[in-house]
């Protein structure tokens, strides 16, 4: 294992951060894997699995047994990891900014213009080239804030990864994960064996997210290029939700951990026989099929529903209770799907984001993701 740390821009004279990353297998393999967790800062469960992973890893690489070069990088957002309010842990948000730690990364779409001018007839080729242009365009980079050089850190540790696996949680939910469409194939092992009870699918979901940066750039080359100008896929990404912030245990994040070795293997990054595959529990749907929930009005937040239930269109999902007028607002669903995710917080005001249930038909376009 070689660990290796990347200083950030200071924003404030006396401070210092740095953004830890640990390598394990050889670094000159033919295929690169990057496991990162808790961007948003406040998703401890995310953390928890890449430090039992990162353990396992220890053991695999003295037996030998690493086939490729594995990143990993438990704790990915070290700047927010101070921010509190009033006692109050803020993971999500930039307090200097207001900005999403995992919204609006870099886009290299100025480099597809540049791969017309400059690919051959060789895919394998044409990818190298790509990920050179990444390179350098990440070397012209010039951060004016901690935000920002954190951001340029990640994508230097991850841009020439084959695969980004980007670990979260949400608030309240059950594992899921989100995917492209065409990459879907080679993670729907992974969703097999962490056991999602969501795969929610969008080639752009509009937001700029860590994982979308990668994956979307060999998409749209793909999409622009002539047919002799090839260019192999060179990342796919996936951003696994590992349930809810409170869902922190050993036993849990050690199943998850185990998991993705399972995935790994499967995958020829780990040497041995791949486990075998268990059943999908929930088909895959698109991310513009989940219905999203907002409180019409403030008030009490009372759950019909637990999370993981499968829901009928018709059903009540949520109680919004005024304590003043004793009114009571029922939300229910107009979709059938599985409730996935919910809020922590019960009591609400109005406009407020309840929930989600997944659909198999797209109901919603634009930015897909929420703040």
């Amino acid at each position: 294992m070689r660990k290796q740390s990347i200083p950030l821009l200071s924003p404030v004279i006396g401070t210092h951060r740095e953004l830890v990353s640990f390598h394990f297998g050889p670094a000159d393999s033919a295929q690169k894997i990057f496991i990162s967790s808790s961007l948003h800062a406040d998703e401890t469960p995310a953390m928890l699995t890449n430090v039992l992973l990162k353990r396992r890893l220890l053991e695999l690489e003295q037996q030998g047994a690493l086939a490729a070069e594995i990143v990993l990088v438990p704790v990915a957002n070290p700047v927010s990891l101070g921010q509190s309010v009033l006692g109050q842990f803020v993971g999500r948000f930039d307090l200097a900014s207001g900005k999403n730690f995992n919204r609006h990364f870099l886009q290299f779409d100025g480099l597809i213009e540049r791969a017309k001018q400059s690919f051959g007839a060789d895919p394998v080729a044409n990818r190298q080239m790509v990920r050179q242009f990444m390179r350098e365009e990440l070397d012209r980079q010039k951060p004016l804030t901690e935000f920002e050089s954190l951001q340029l850190a990640l994508l230097q540790l991850s841009f020439d990864a084959d695969v980004v696996i980007d670990l979260h949680c949400s608030l309240e939910a059950v594992m899921h994960v989100y995917t492209s469409e065409a990459a879907w194939a080679d993670f729907e092992p992974l969703a097999r064996y962490l056991g999602a009870r969501a795969s929610l699918l969008a080639t752009d979901s509009g937001a700029g997210a860590f994982d979308e940066t990668h994956s979307l750039l060999w998409w749209k080359l793909q999409q622009s290029l002539p047919a002799a100008q090839p260019v192999e896929t060179g990342t796919i990404a996936v951003t696994v939700e590992c349930r809810g912030q409170r869902d922190v245990s050993y036993a849990v994040a050690q199943q998850d951990a185990d998991a993705l070795v399972d995935y790994l293997t499967w995958r020829n990054a780990i040497r041995g026989e791949a486990k075998p595959l268990p059943d999908l529990l929930t088909p895959a749907t698109p991310l513009a099929g989940s219905e999203q929930f907002y409180a019409p009005v403030s008030g009490i937040l009372v759950h019909h529903a637990s999370i993981g239930d499968t829901i009928r269109a018709g059903d009540p999902l949520f109680d919004i209770v005024d304590p003043l007028t004793d009114e009571t607002v029922t939300i229910s669903s107009k979709t059938d799907g599985i409730f996935y995710m919910r809020r922590a917080i019960r009591f609400v005001t109005a406009g407020a984001p309840l929930g989600r249930v997944t659909g198999t038909k797209p109901v919603r376009t634009g930015v897909l993701l929420g703040a």
